[in-house]
């Protein structure tokens, strides 16, 4: 337990919580970020993917009110969504308590330098032909997105905003804007209802949570209003490239 850490680790922490949070509002990913850096002060898988959650809703909830505020996110057109992902996000949780600590130790680093390379080289393109939102969101496509994605953020996480706004753009065909405005709302509920599962399971560190998401909130705050004024595509390419870096050292420590 890291009830009491060194102060560079604190620093480190903050500051990996700080840059997560501006990253996921503009485009998620914020997790590639914040998992790694917890596993790296040694933290058990278990308990690093909880504290997480409790540091991540704090940023996504932020993200989640500015978009909403903006006029950017519709939450009557997005009732299937929400409700599906919430299901998906438990059953996820759920499941990713059931694994081992040794198999989610040697599998958490290698989802996320994969979901590194994934999130580099996937262009958001959008697709919406100048169209502000669908006609209609269709709740079998709704459905079928949130319990997918709702289940990965529940049994790992990272990337889970990314993986919102690109199918959001393919599937629903809202410009880049209004897709990371149903990104961020989802990957809130998710977010929530992974954090209150582990919660009941008992795998949350409060004093390190509560920090991180304080600094995950300013992140955020930031990040959403950037995201708002000069679009989603900031300084991923750098990111993705210093998670993977991070992602390979946990894969090396991890496999050989």
């Amino acid at each position: 337990m890291l009830d009491l850490v060194s102060t560079d680790i604190w620093v480190m922490l903050s500051l990996a919580a700080l840059l997560a949070g501006f990253i996921d509002a503009i485009a998620g990913g914020g997790g590639l970020l914040t998992i790694p850096a917890l596993l790296f002060t040694g933290m058990p898988p278990h308990l690093a993917l909880g504290t997480n959650k409790l540091a991540a809703t704090f940023g996504s909830c932020t993200a989640s009110i500015t978009f909403y505020r903006k006029r950017l996110f519709f939450p009557q057109r997005w009732r299937w969504a929400m409700v599906c992902t919430a299901i998906g996000a438990m059953l996820g949780t759920i499941a990713a308590y059931n694994i081992s600590s040794q198999a989610l130790e040697k599998a958490l680093p290698a989802i996320v330098l994969c979901t590194a390379i994934y999130t580099l080289i996937t262009k958001l393109k959008d697709e919406s032909n100048g169209n502000e939102f669908a006609a209609e969101a269709s709740p079998l496509k709704q459905g079928l997105q949130g319990v997918g994605l709702g289940f990965y953020d529940g049994i790992a996480g990272p990337g889970t905003g990314a993986f919102w706004t690109l199918s959001t753009l393919k599937l629903h065909k809202l410009n880049l804007l209004f897709s990371s405005g149903v990104a961020r709302t989802m990957n809130f509920i998710s977010n929530a209802v992974s954090l209150v599962t582990f919660v009941i399971l008992g795998q949350v560190n409060w004093l390190v949570g509560l920090s991180m998401g304080l600094c995950i909130m300013t992140g955020a705050y930031l990040g959403a209003h950037s995201a708002i004024r000069f679009g989603a595509n900031l300084i991923r390419p750098v990111f993705i490239l210093g998670v993977s870096a991070m992602a390979i050292k946990l894969c090396w420590d991890a496999w050989l």
